[in-house]
């Protein structure tokens, strides 16, 4: 069996296969699944969705081992930083890593911005920071003021990590009553709105500089984790979509076939693109975006935690097609990062 050597293996494109020996975990027995992530505890009727596999083209993509993580990041710490996505990928790696050693004693802080997770007995730390633009977020005046150039505040938090894996982008696009700011500061002019993009990045070259000139690469490995996408528009996915029955991932139980996605590729990734390619030391780019365009089928959809009956008999309105199910395919955005840090 080929392992995955970097040089030669393109682990981000391949196929999904059914695979009857996954998940690696079940949900019961994880001490930290949000309800929102728990579809099964909230009622989700199918499970073929936990039985898949990545397939990387030209090799084989090694098992995830918690015991080997618990012995080759002793004392080590590990962080997510972002948004809900990173929260997704946290709970998972935990998860992962439980189901390997569910004796081990373990210790956690809930917090905001940061909720630390310790296997102890081999002084490890896996954290969440909630920064889901990366730059920092400003009340002035009772006005929240999204800092496009400065991330200092944030910064301080994450400087002694060995492990940094950040991720942004679905709350650079929200507006209305989801929109996490007031004003947009950039070069000391205040903006009450800007090209989306345009903004993502400057916040995202401003997290770029800071990593440059404040993370000490001989100690830490930087990962930045591609976009995650969303599955609202059945179109997307199938090209005859009778869109009278679906409007958006509710019903999904299988992935698509094949290995590319016929919807549109996020534009956001062209920018994270841009600015990790100009960094002086690029950031390890963990590219989920197309592999998780696949995956339709995982999003919690109406078996979120913080839905009522009526909001789940009307999934065309409140299904999550954005976060996905635990255990699920953030177990897959692991087994990549446990790839790329140790093989």
């Amino acid at each position: 069996m080929l392992q995955a050597n970097q040089s030669t293996c393109a682990l981000f494109v391949g196929t999904w296969v059914r695979d009857d020996t996954y998940p690696m975990y079940q949900s019961p027995e994880c001490p930290i699944i949000d309800s929102e992530f728990n579809c099964q505890m909230n009622g989700r009727p199918d499970s073929d969705y936990l039985k898949y596999r990545w397939q990387p083209l030209n090799c084989q993509l090694p098992r995830f081992n918690g015991l080997e993580f618990l012995v080759k990041m002793k004392g080590k710490t590990v962080m997510f930083v972002g948004d809900s996505l990173g929260l997704n990928q946290w709970e998972s790696l935990i998860c992962m890593i439980h189901a390997a050693a569910p004796r081990t004693r373990t210790h956690m802080t809930r917090g905001d911005p940061l909720s630390t997770f310790k296997f102890l007995d081999y002084g490890i730390s896996v954290s969440f920071y909630r920064a889901p633009y990366l730059v920092d977020i400003d009340v002035v005046h009772g006005k929240r003021v999204l800092k496009l150039e400065d991330i200092s505040g944030n910064g301080k938090s994450w400087l002694n990590a060995d492990v940094l894996s950040f991720n942004t982008g679905h709350w650079w696009s929200h507006e209305g009553s989801l929109q996490g700011w007031d004003y947009m500061e950039s070069m000391g002019t205040y903006y009450q709105d800007m090209d989306r993009l345009v903004a993502l990045e400057k916040g995202l070259r401003t997290w770029a500089n800071w990593v440059d000139n404040n993370i000490d690469r001989s100690k830490t490995r930087v990962f930045f984790q591609s976009i995650s996408p969303t599955h609202y528009n059945p179109s997307e996915w199938s090209a005859g979509s009778t869109s009278s029955t679906a409007k958006n991932c509710y019903g999904e139980t299988a992935p698509m076939s094949g290995t590319t996605y016929p919807g549109a590729y996020p534009d956001q990734m062209r920018v994270v693109d841009a600015v990790i390619r100009d960094m002086h030391s690029p950031a390890y780019l963990l590219d989920i975006t197309m592999l998780s365009e696949l995956r339709k089928d995982g999003h919690p959809s109406i078996y979120s935690g913080d839905l009522n009956p009526k909001q789940k008999a009307n999934p065309d309105r409140s299904a999550d097609c954005s976060h996905w199910c635990l255990p699920g395919l953030p177990d897959t955005w692991n087994q990549l990062l446990y790839t790329a840090l140790f093989y």
